[in-house]
């Protein structure tokens, strides 16, 4: 047994990675499935399509490398993380379609529970905030709509799970109910301190406790598929939630380590090691991972929309037939024409947290062109992650190098990343390998299956394909930003 297969399942898209013992990849497989947005704001996935699309790029993954199913160690599965599944027990139908992580139609419950001052205990007890990001409220949501659906929860024939326990559900055949640690620390009902489903919560909330899934260490025994699925009965050994898994194959294991994911949206995850920091600047305290039952924190700062500012360019304006074009477009932006796009499409993410916040564009002249809308778009993703940084660096002094690991797909743009760098003033660095979160979920498979090396190892491992370091003037780089500032101070509706 040579060999582990990454389920990457995303919001966009499942992918199905094999690597070989030395962790390097052999064959991938990736589709993308239909988005749902029966609303503003409103979010959905069906959860067959995450399901076909799993077990389609798994097999053909398995087929592409030439592989038999005795050659596979085990299975890791990384997943995007508050995304809300209920479903049946016995027959595995859902209750209905997946709340997508990014939907906010629990914004004014979300407002309801600030109101009456429950959000500070909900932070203390799971690091979150009264956000309809995570998954909590979604849940409550489903059961409210649903006649009968509580019901059927308390007497345990409704289950409830983020994408992981779905698909792992699904892959035994319905023998396993389980999650990982740092999954259950994003559904706004597990208590982060004290490592367990939180009584308070979920009674507020009106969660029944028998729907929930068991909580285990992200390397573990978590159940084996079902022999007909891959032709053979193969062991899922590891799971983390997505920006936990970028942050383990990033090797982020020592306290100060800072990476940032680009994808969908933008994840900034810094270690804090045993230390769950209580932010002063509505950042997260989260599980970074559970390894041995030892927990590991982290503060993150999470953007809604990243690499999705780029598809919106591509199919909401069709300036842009692919992404790929955005960086060339954007060097040919007039210089002094300065753009401000705020992509606050989906509401205002970390350290704002404005779910009633909207996308705006301020220092449009009759010269504005695709350019320059290439440009800002690119140049928002660098300024909220400055956002996030400033915020981290006046939470916790426990900074170490001052370094920022990238990955996810818009860190393949050396516009995107040079401007990164220009705008943080920090050096930027870009591994060999881009695909880290499955990396990651493949490294607690391969360890736990004793294929890969232990921490130290591994960490000698990563190497950086690129580093970017700041040219822009300090001067320049702090006129920038005070724009950006006051741009974002005009579109938010939170005062």
């Amino acid at each position: 047994m040579t060999h582990i297969l990454a389920i990457d399942q995303g919001t966009t898209s499942s992918r199905a990675i094999l690597y070989d013992g030395e962790m390097r990849p052999v064959s991938t497989s990736q589709r993308e499935f239909a988005q749902h947005f029966p609303r503003s704001g409103w979010v959905e996935h069906a959860p067959q399509d995450l399901w076909e699309t799993v077990v389609a790029t798994c097999r053909e993954a398995i087929a592409q490398a030439g592989l038999e199913p005795g050659d596979i160690a085990g299975i890791g599965i990384t997943n995007q993380r508050e995304t809300v599944v209920v479903w049946d027990r016995d027959t595995g139908e859902p209750l209905d379609r997946a709340i997508v992580w990014q939907d906010r139609r629990t914004a004014d419950f979300c407002a309801e529970l600030r109101a009456e001052g429950f959000e500070a205990e909900l932070t203390r007890r799971t690091g979150l905030l009264a956000d309809p990001y995570f998954s909590g409220t979604k849940l409550k949501w489903l059961l409210d709509r649903h006649e009968g659906a509580r019901a059927r929860a308390e007497a345990g024939e409704l289950l409830f799970g983020t994408v992981d326990s779905y698909l792992i559900w699904r892959l035994t055949g319905g023998a396993r109910h389980v999650t990982d640690a740092t999954n259950a620390a994003r559904t706004l009902l597990y208590n982060i301190r004290e490592g367990e489903w939180d009584d308070t919560i979920c009674e507020r909330l009106g969660v029944p406790r028998a729907m929930l899934p068991e909580v285990l260490d992200c390397a573990a025994d978590f159940g084996t598929t079902e022999p007909g699925l891959f032709g053979a009965a193969l062991p899922i050994l590891g799971v983390a939630g997505d920006q936990q898994a970028a942050t383990l194959g990033q090797a982020c294991f020592e306290p100060g380590m800072l990476k940032s994911t680009y994808g969908t949206g933008c994840f900034a995850l810094l270690n804090t090691g045993r230390e769950l920091v209580e932010s002063r600047n509505r950042l997260l305290g989260t599980i970074a991972y559970r390894l041995d039952g030892e927990v590991t924190y982290a503060l993150e700062g999470a953007i809604f929309i990243a690499g999705a500012v780029v598809q919106w360019l591509r199919d909401g304006l069709g300036v842009i037939s692919s992404a790929g074009e955005t960086a060339a477009l954007a060097a040919g932006a007039d210089p002094g024409h300065e753009l401000y796009l705020v992509p606050a499409f989906t509401g205002l993410g970390a350290p704002h947290w404005d779910p009633d916040a909207r996308g705006a564009i301020y220092g449009l002249t009759r010269n504005s062109g695709p350019a320059e809308f290439a440009r800002a778009a690119l140049e928002s993703v660098g300024f909220q992650t400055r956002d996030l940084l400033e915020a981290m660096h006046d939470d916790w002094a426990g900074q170490g190098e001052g370094v920022l690991r990238v990955d996810g797909g818009m860190s393949a743009s050396d516009w995107a990343m040079q401007f990164l760098a220009d705008i943080i003033g920090a050096p930027v660095d870009r591994p060999a390998g881009l695909e880290t979160t499955a990396l990651g979920a493949a490294w607690l498979a391969g360890q736990r299956a004793g294929l890969y090396p232990a921490q130290a190892e591994f960490a000698k491992r990563w190497s950086a394909e690129r580093q970017f370091t700041p040219q822009m003037d300090p001067d320049e780089r702090a006129r920038r930003y005070a724009g950006w500032q006051d741009a974002v101070r005009r579109t938010l509706t939170t005062g």
